[in-house]
Formats: structure tokens, sequence, C-alpha cells
């Protein structure tokens, strides 16, 4: 299953809904323009190519805004001053003929788009702020010349115009650049989560063969000595020596079935808080009576398995904004059932650690484990295992 699957459906709809939306508005408003045959010829003839210009540069500038780029880097300037020269050509038309509500259009998209490609927030601040105090100057200007009273229009349309404009070019913008840091950050905690593990089975690794490899070298040093002089003792370290070599094998496999030991507690712990890290919102219903001696360590260890399983899919496999953990006792059984929204396919393919394999392993210790896709985007883990039994 594709992990990138929502991101990049998010990022198809703020494409259509950003610089889709920007062409659509341009080509509606100058288009409109060009083909009123009321209109002087004069005016609609540099309307055609401007806009044929302008809206290039406003697709490349504004997937340039979306596009994934390196700290402090900036729009390309070329591509700016064209954007800027096309907006002038289609506003003096308009603007030259008193029409106070289509010469700002261009010049707000354009304000908008540079806007989103500045990388600091104060640089913005203060581009939108001047836009926007700009935008009353030449309508208002032209309006007390032509004498018209249509000077509040004139003036405050276009101020209005270019701060609508720029909130709604840069609020999807904004969401998308959240939503790429968000799954970088979950894509990172994944990884440290990985690392963290390996440093601690290092860790654990080293301070039980450490010791022993350094315990059996001392003796095996004084063994070789005594081999000669005094070979009863030298045979009693040697006898050290084996119980040594022995504790160290058993040791070493306790750490390594530290790795693959699981707990349901444990694993709803480690849930709820990989779940709030990854922004989803997690709510747990856990029966007091289902987690008191009900079930023996083995099955346990099985129903943690299930509950690491399932919020793996969860992070892996949908773009949850839910999830439910329900844990209780119905009737002779303990049922764990874990639900999200947001589930993309079913996470059914996968084998050994896998859904598959946990049901199979389910099966043979007495239970069940079903998973289910529902009301579109709901999947539902569903692991059931008798109480009678359970500890054996």
């Amino acid at each position: 299953m594709d992990e990138g699957a929502g991101l990049a459906g998010f990022r198809r709809y703020t494409w259509w809904a950003v610089p889709g939306t920007v062409l659509c508005v341009l080509v509606v408003a100058y288009g409109t323009w060009a083909l009123d045959g009321d209109v002087p010829l004069w005016a609609r003839a540099p309307v055609v190519p401007a806009l044929a210009v302008h809206a290039v540069a406003a697709v490349v500038l504004l997937g340039g805004s979306m596009a994934e780029r390196a700290p402090g880097s900036r729009p390309r300037a070329g591509w700016i001053v064209t954007a800027c020269l096309a907006a002038a050509v289609l506003a003096v038309p308009p603007l030259a003929r008193h029409n106070y509500g289509l010469w700002a259009v261009a010049p707000a998209v354009t304000v908008a788009i540079v806007a989103a490609g500045l990388p600091a927030v104060p640089g913005r601040r203060w581009l939108i702020g001047a836009a926007v105090a700009f935008a009353l100057l030449p309508g208002g200007a032209v309006s007390l010349a032509a004498g018209d009273g249509e000077l509040a229009y004139a003036a405050l349309f276009p101020a209005f115009l270019t701060a609508f404009t720029v909130w709604t070019v840069l609020g999807p913008l904004w969401a998308w650049r959240i939503a790429g840091r968000l799954d970088r950050a979950r894509r990172l905690e994944a990884e440290l989560a990985v690392k963290d593990e390996r440093l601690r089975f290092a860790s654990d690794l080293h301070d039980i063969q450490g010791h022993h490899l350094q315990v059996i070298a001392l003796k095996a040093e004084l063994a070789s000595r005594l081999a000669e002089a005094d070979p009863p003792r030298a045979a009693a370290e040697m006898r050290e020596i084996r119980q040594l070599c022995a504790d160290a094998l058993r040791d070493t496999r306790a750490v390594v079935q530290g790795i693959r030991r699981t707990t349901l507690d444990d694993e709803i712990a480690n849930a709820t808080r990989v779940l709030a890290a990854a922004g989803i919102d997690a709510r747990m219903s856990l029966e007091p009576a289902a987690r008191e001696g009900q079930l023996g360590d083995p099955a346990r260890g099985l129903l943690g398995l299930v509950m690491r399983e399932a919020t793996t899919n969860v992070l892996r496999h949908s773009q949850a904004r839910t999830a439910e953990v329900d844990y209780r006792r119905v009737d002779d059984r303990v049922r764990l059932r874990i639900a999200n929204d947001g589930a993309v396919t079913r996470p059914d393919s996968a084998d050994g650690t896998g859904l598959r394999g946990l049901a199979e392993r389910l099966r043979g210790a007495g239970g069940e484990l079903t998973w289910e896709r529902a009301d579109g985007d709901r999947f539902t883990v569903t692991a059931t295992l008798p109480v009678q039994g359970a500890a054996e």
C-alpha cells in the first residue's frame, strides 16, 4: 500500500484549489473583458497575450510554492518580474475604462503568489500590508480625476479584493505545508523509534556480553597459569568458565526475546502516545475487569501483537483523524477492538506478522481475529480470546 497516498491526494486537492482556481478567475474575468464588443479594440488587444503570460507565470510560481524547497530559498526572480509586468498590462486598460472591479484582479493574484513564495513571515506581512494600502490609490485617483462619484468603491473594493485574494491563496498553501511537515515528522519519529530500539538492544547486549566475556577472559588466563602448577584448581576454573558461558548464552537469549516479547498494556500505552504524536484523536475504552487477571501472559502477548499491528496500520495505511480502542470482557471471552476512519484500502495482504499471520496464531489459541471495512473509509480490527484456558 502506498504510504504517501493520503499526502498525494491532498496535494492534488491543493493544486486544483489554488492554481486551478486562480486560472479560472483570471480567464473568466479577463476573458469576459476581451470578448466584450463594447470595449474598444485598443483596450482589449493587449489583454489576451498578457493573460496567457500571466497564467503561465502564476502556475509556475504556485507550483514552486507547493514544492519542497531548501530553507531560505526564494522563488525565481524572472518569473516574478514576468508576472508583475503581465499584471500591469492587465490592470491599465480596465483602469483607464473606469472598471474599478476588474483592474485589481491580476495585481491581487500576483501579490498573493509572491507572498506565498517568500520564506519569512514578516516579509509576507509587509508585502501584503503595502499592497492593500497601495490598492486604494489607483482607482481612487482615477475616480477623483474623472469626478464620477464612485470614489469609495474605486478605492475600497481593490483593497478588499487584494486582501481576500491573498487570504484564499495562502490558506490552502499553508495547510499543504503543515501537512508536509507533519508527514516528515511522522516518518522521522518512526526512524527514531527504530534507532532507539537498536541502541537499547546494543546497550543491553554490551552490558551482558561485556561483563561475561571479561570474567571468562580472566578465568581462562588463571586456568592456563594453573594448568601445570595446580591441575585440580585449573579444572575447577574451567568448570566455572563453562558455567559462565552457559549464563552468557542464557542472558543473550533473554535480550533477543525481549525484542520480540510484547504485552497488551505496554502496546496500549505506546499506541496512545504514538497516535497522539501523529495528530490522531485516540479514544481508549478499557474495562478494568478485563485487564485484571483475565488472561495469561501468552494470550496477553498475542493481543499486544494485534494492538501493535493495528496501530501500525493506522499510521501507515490511512489518513485517520480518529481512532477508537475498546477492550472488554464479553461473556466468556475478552475482546479487543481497534477502529479508525480514513482507511485507504484493506491492509490484509501482509504475511508473517501481518493480520493474516496473527489470525492464524489467535485461532491456534482458541480465539479469532477479524477485520472489515465499512462506511466507506472506516476500518475495524477485532480480536477475541477465551478467558477459560487462556492462561494455559
